[in-house]
């Protein structure tokens, strides 16, 4: 069964950064896992950003390889003081 993943957090760093950390880590996980994905950013400008990952067929095997490029992309130094990755899961099921 697939899922989608919603993952969202608060930064500091400007949209410049955000985009060209998380867009390299987002290249670097569709050639490695076959899964695209899409940036968003609140349109109220509090610094809140999202990635979207639809219809993942092996969510085990994704979200280790999600893992490992987050930390190889330094997506955690983006993040704002005591901000969080928050990682929401669904499926059509």
């Amino acid at each position: 069964m697939s899922q989608s993943y919603y993952i969202y957090y608060r930064t500091t760093a400007s949209a410049a950064q955000v985009r060209e950390a998380v867009g390299a880590m987002q290249t670097a996980l569709a050639h490695e896992s076959g899964v695209g994905g899409r940036l968003l950013r609140r349109v109220d400008g509090s610094g809140t950003w999202m990635e979207v990952y639809e219809d993942v067929p092996d969510p085990e095997r994704f979200e280790l390889e999600l893992a490992a490029a987050v930390v190889r992309f330094g997506l955690r130094s983006l993040l704002a003081p005591g901000a969080e990755r928050h990682v929401e899961q669904f499926t059509a099921d």
